[in-house]
């Protein structure tokens, strides 16, 4: 019967419609006589009700017709639906006055009529969309109040309103009770009826009060420090921690309004990355692009994002069969018209290299494939030149060779004034990067930037992996601090780098704020609803070999260039004297080959410090 009912109406749903604003055009017009005279009408006025209503009916539906009011669905009903409402009738009034002068003795009518008529059918047109809305809300199947989880909000802004109105809407998400706000001037005030309680001081009285289960963060341009700050008053036992993205994705359509758990990268509450699409695509789109390392975190979400620029085809050069597999998989199913060739093997093998540049002829080259634990790496250097310098080098001469377009180097920070041998062997393909440059018509660029909040290189999987097991978080010293980005912003800012390079530069990516990584590992604690102290305990390793307490500043003001992003920086580049670095290389290659291994670290810091042209 219902389901009979629903199709009746799908079916017939436009004429319902029509059919019912006929009826109160009708109404509010004959309504409006009967009050002008008291109930009782006039034969007079009887006949001019009779003779004018067609004309009313046919201008006012014509000019609903026009303002799209016969579309839509009144469950949704807003004030932006009551201004068209207002400016409908407005203007079909004026019309409805027109039409009468030319056809009719206006001079019948009593002014009374035109000024009422307007009012009464507005509101009866907008009233009956608004209690529609009301029903339905008011008697849908919900959870008794009781079995809905009780949400606290932190943000009586914008997003808190969209916030309210999206739990409303889907009950069986929550209910939310309460608002918080530092704005003291909201403080005691509702929104929708709901109260604003105080701040954040106010937070952990407010969750006992209420019975608080969720507690969703609602500021989605609050930076870092303040994220941390309210994720602090927020570590309260069995309480859940949620967190709304970003605006600007909400409003692009890329994310609904609803809640989702706090990220590691919500911590940084960095801003979005303005990049130029344009520029970016003008050297992507109908392109072969080729990814090393591409199953990694930073290759990976290069292929997610130079995807989207529709290129020719997309190359991913992995070891790693299983990671690249998924990420093939999830490729496919988001681009189905995505050319997307995969290729397992080493960046060392030359002859794995030289089919794949033969045959794929790629124009643009991302090389992301390195070895990036700190710690591994000093306990094997030899594997570290292997794969970050003679791996980068045979990358960096199968591009030249083949007339790659443009080549993009993922760099580190570590690579500044390097003190480790992942630092040394990554300054290392930056100096073979800079010096082919010179000679080439492939435009070779290098891109350094710090740690990568949630890639598989940060401490974040670790501390994840630690808490998971119960713990202890192992920190190496309590004052340690690191520069962090989010992968989609590192990758965004590489992409936009690879536009503007000209050849031989080295772009560094503005980081922010550095981060205590006690720190980061306390937020990281109470966003898996645990206590740093009394769950899980921290346990200070000290410094690993080739670790400092603070990262070096990235960026030198007085010699490092600003570009017209805001974000990315040119550093200096180096000369050098190109018959003494290929000499050195030629060494560094033979103790490779005999697995010296003091022999090697030596031979990497001369190479790093004190191959310069004179």
């Amino acid at each position: 019967m219902k389901t009979a009912y629903k199709l009746f109406i799908l079916k017939y749903r436009r004429a319902l419609i029509i059919a019912t604003h006929l009826a109160l055009v009708s109404l509010s017009y004959y309504a409006v006589f009967m009050l002008r005279f008291d109930f009782v009408l006039p034969d007079e006025y009887s006949k001019v009700f009779l003779r004018t209503l067609p004309f009313l009916i046919i201008v006012k539906l014509s000019v609903f017709y026009y303002f799209g009011l016969f579309r839509g669905l009144w469950r949704y009903a807003s004030i932006g639906d009551l201004w068209q409402i207002m400016k409908a009738n407005a203007i079909a009034t004026i019309g409805f006055v027109l039409c009468n002068v030319v056809t009719y003795d206006l001079y019948k009518i009593p002014r009374f009529i035109f000024l009422n008529d307007f009012i009464l059918c507005t509101f009866l047109v907008g009233g009956i969309r608004f209690l529609t809305r009301i029903v339905r809300e008011r008697y849908r199947k919900v959870l008794p109040t009781k079995d809905r989880t009780r949400v606290l909000v932190v943000g009586a802004g914008e997003a808190g309103v969209l916030l309210l109105k999206e739990y409303r809407n889907n009950p069986a998400m929550g209910e939310i009770v309460g608002f918080i706000d530092d704005d003291r001037v909201k403080h005691n005030e509702s929104i929708q009826g709901v109260r604003i309680l105080g701040g954040k001081e106010v937070i952990a009285k407010a969750v006992e009060t209420y019975g608080i289960g969720e507690i969703v963060l609602a500021i989605p341009s609050a930076k870092g420090e303040v994220i941390r700050d309210l994720i602090s008053h927020c570590e309260i036992p069995n309480v859940r921690l949620k967190i709304i993205p970003g605006m600007a994705k909400i409003l692009s359509g890329e994310l609904e309004v609803k809640p989702r758990d706090v990220r590691p990268e919500d911590l940084l509450g960095r801003e979005t990355v303005n990049i130029d699409e344009e520029e970016i695509s003008k050297y992507l789109k109908d392109k072969r692009v080729l990814i090393t390392g591409a199953a990694g975190s930073i290759g990976s979400g290069l292929c997610r994002h130079v995807a989207r620029f529709s290129p020719a085809q997309i190359i991913l050069v992995d070891h790693n069969e299983n990671n690249l597999y998924f990420l093939i998989i999830e490729l496919k199913s988001k681009y189905k018209d995505l050319n997307i060739k995969s290729v397992i093997g080493d960046i060392n093998d030359i002859g794995l290299l030289k089919s794949t540049f033969s045959k794929c002829k790629p124009h643009v080259v991302f090389h992301a494939a390195a070895y990036k634990h700190v710690p591994l790496m000093e306990e094997n250097p030899v594997a570290a030149v292997k794969n970050n310098v003679f791996g980068s080098r045979s990358i960096i001469y199968a591009s030249h060779h083949y007339n790659v377009e443009r080549f993009v180097l993922i760099s580190t920070d570590k690579a500044v004034n390097p003190v480790n041998i992942m630092g040394l062997s990554k300054r290392i393909a930056e100096i073979l990067l800079q010096a082919k440059a010179k000679r080439s018509k492939t435009k070779f660029m290098g891109v350094r930037f710090g740690n990568v909040l949630g890639s598989d290189g940060s401490v974040v999987p670790l501390f994840k992996r630690q808490i998971e097991s119960g713990g202890p978080l192992t920190i190496t010293h309590p004052e340690a601090t690191r520069y962090f980005m989010s992968i989609d912003e590192a990758v965004l800012l590489v992409l936009q780098a690879g536009a503007i390079g000209k050849g031989g530069e080295l772009f560094i990516l503005d980081m922010g704020e550095q981060l205590k990584i006690a720190d980061l590992a306390k937020d990281l604690v109470a966003l898996s609803g645990l206590e740093l102290g009394k769950d899980i305990f921290v346990e200070y390793t000290g410094l690993r070999p080739g670790e400092k307490i603070r990262e070096e500043l990235l960026l030198d003001k007085e010699k490092d260039r600003v570009t017209k992003y805001e974000k990315i920086y040119i550093s200096q580049a180096d000369n050098f004297d190109l018959v003494v670095l290929g000499k050195e290389i030629r060494e560094l290659e033979q103790y490779v080959n005999t697995m010296s291994r003091e022999k090697v670290i030596k031979k990497m810091k001369e190479i790093a410090f004190a191959i310069k042209e004179g």
